[in-house]
């Protein structure tokens, strides 16, 4: 047996058989706290439902009104005016209908969608109106949705025998609920016994199984330990709620719930780790002979983590397995240095590179253009004076094309601080139609709809660097749109003149656009380009006192706006 293997069962009895219980007592505490913490969950999901049994309670002094309403019916008036009022009052009200004791709508007044949707009120068959009117009290139904928004009803006994019907949103209640978070991804979420989430198009809505939510319910356990949805695992708690068949719901993303246990365990971790080491260590020491090989490998090993591979070890201080291990210690060294000169070269062929894909980039646009007329004529479909206008629209191209060549060294000026642009009056349509013009056989080519929306707008500007980067923000667009349109617009606001360019692509998100404007920044590599055009447009128009911003969502497209200043009269 060797010295090692002998080493090893001395490391796994002094250290391993010790730890067994310790992560026993640790498994056991683990379980108790993450109990501790769904019970946290638990007790805030209560507090929003006695919020949400307040909120109910307080309606009972917001029906103050309904006497105005009675005496507006016994004096036989229009009691119109009156909920009308009540509705001014109360934002929560959509809708307010007085009933006759049989049932049948008399009055009613509201929202003008829930009127449309809400057709005229006959409650006659409904059993609870006699209950009512013997015994009056304030009748609240359970949740339901209308028009995108949730939503209950109400009935309300009046002296004289009518009824006072009602239905009152619960949005913006739900909507200061789900603004409540604990940590970053913990929300609170109203939800229905059939574990749909009350949320419309506006506000957040996770991504939970119905049913896992409902068979959580049915079970009985107030605690969620692992609500599952496809990406990832929430845990929480659940309180039902003075409305009948509503739940309040706190849920958390199970990483960050237990984030502290989890921390936790790595501390624990690295203590047994520590611990390993020591012991391990400390075998070691049994052994003089090893200290000596063991130095000189580590120290070989700082200096090649320092860069130093010319260093080698003395094979003749190693004995054994050590001698071995130092050879090819040695081996390895000599191998690394080799692809290090290697890595150097294959750089130095990437820098060439990046330098040609640098100079295709600010070429590619002009380049499409051309290549989308040339590709028209050749077919021979156009007509004598479209292919006049193609011509003009090739000849255009190609003094871009040439303009172009000079404007590549547009980024060492940037750098340089040495941009300057030569102002003068702009015609903002007529340049927004300029560029439409030019990247039209591109757009077309894949099935785009490239329009421009841009009123009669003069500026202050250089019309050639903006005309780039009008160029670089379509050509963008066409390239990562896939089908619908892309559309150059314009306007006037309080701050001065401004161009945009909206597409219907593929959008980005916030941690996309973080360094969006920076030098070589790419969002996505399989397509063209190197990540100049914005870097460019973007310091083209600072330049100019003007800013250059962006707004994306994934999946619904990006807009990029350009904003000049007003001119100081």
């Amino acid at each position: 047996m060797s010295l090692f293997s002998k080493l090893f069962k001395l490391f796994l009895a002094v250290v391993l058989l010790p730890l067994v219980p310790m992560v026993l007592l640790l498994a056991y505490y683990q379980e108790h706290l993450k109990d501790n913490i769904l019970e946290t969950h638990a007790n805030l999901a209560q507090i929003v439902s006695s919020s949400m049994n307040q909120h109910i309670e307080d309606l009972g002094w917001r029906l103050s009104f309904a006497s105005h309403v009675t005496d507006a019916l016994n004096a036989k008036k229009d009691p119109v005016p009156v909920l009308r009022d009540a509705l001014s009052a109360n934002p929560d009200f959509v809708m307010l209908a007085v009933l006759s004791p049989e049932g049948k709508e008399l009055f009613r007044t509201g929202d003008k969608q829930i009127l449309r949707d809400v057709p005229s009120l006959d409650l006659s068959d409904d059993p609870a109106l006699p209950a009512l009117a013997k015994k009056p009290r304030l009748s609240v139904s359970s949740f339901d949705v209308m028009d995108g928004r949730p939503i209950s009803e109400f009935i309300y006994p009046l002296p004289n025998g009518d009824f006072l019907y009602g239905i009152m949103s619960f949005f913006g209640f739900i909507s200061r609920m789900q603004e409540q978070r604990i940590g970053v991804t913990g929300r609170i979420y109203l939800v229905d016994q059939n574990g749909e989430v009350f949320a419309d198009e506006y506000q957040y809505r996770p991504a939970f199984d119905a049913d896992s939510l409902k068979n959580a319910f049915a079970s009985g356990k107030r605690l969620l330990k692992n609500l599952k949805t496809p990406q990832e695992a929430y845990v929480g708690a659940y309180a039902t709620t003075p409305i009948l068949g509503a739940y309040v719901a706190v849920l958390q993303l199970k990483g960050e719930a237990y984030r502290s246990i989890y921390y936790t365990n790595i501390i624990l971790a690295l203590f047994v780790l520590t611990i390993a080491t020591l012991s391990y260590f400390g075998a070691l020491t049994f052994a003089e002979r090893l200290g000596e090989p063991i130095g000189a490998l580590s120290e070989a090993a700082k200096e090649v983590s320092a860069g130093n591979l010319e260093g080698k070890i003395d094979e003749d201080i190693g004995w054994g397995e050590f001698k071995g291990l130092i050879s090819q210690f040695n081996k390895m060294t000599a191998d690394l240095k080799d692809y290090q000169v290697l890595q150097l070269q294959a750089q130095v062929s990437e820098m060439k590179e990046h330098v040609f894909r640098a100079v295709a980039h600010d070429l590619r646009a002009p380049l499409l253009g051309l290549q989308g007329y040339l590709y028209i004529l050749q077919s021979g479909k156009a007509s004598k004076e479209e292919e006049k206008e193609y011509l003009e629209q090739m000849s255009r191209a190609a003094r871009d094309l040439s303009s172009l060549l000079e404007d590549v060294l547009d980024v060492s000026r940037v750098q340089a601080g040495m941009l300057s642009p030569r102002k003068e009056d702009v015609d903002g349509a007529e340049l927004a139609k300029s560029v439409t013009e030019t990247l039209a056989p591109t757009a077309a080519e894949k099935g785009l709809l490239l329009e421009t929306d841009v009123p009669p707008l003069r500026f202050s500007a250089d019309p050639k660097l903006i005309r780039r980067v009008l160029m670089n923000l379509v050509s963008n667009a066409i390239k990562f749109t896939d089908k619908g349109h892309v559309r150059v617009c314009g306007g006037r606001n309080a701050n001065g003149c401004w161009l945009a360019v909206e597409d219907s692509g593929i959008g980005m998100s916030e941690q996309d656009m973080k360094g969006l404007f920076q030098k070589y920044h790419q969002i996505n590599s399989d397509k063209p380009g190197y990540g100049l055009g914005l870097f460019i447009s973007r310091q083209i128009v600072t330049a100019h006192g003007g800013t250059l911003d962006v707004t994306s969502r994934p999946g619904k497209g990006s807009r990029f706006t350009v904003t000049f200043p007003k001119e100081s009269k």
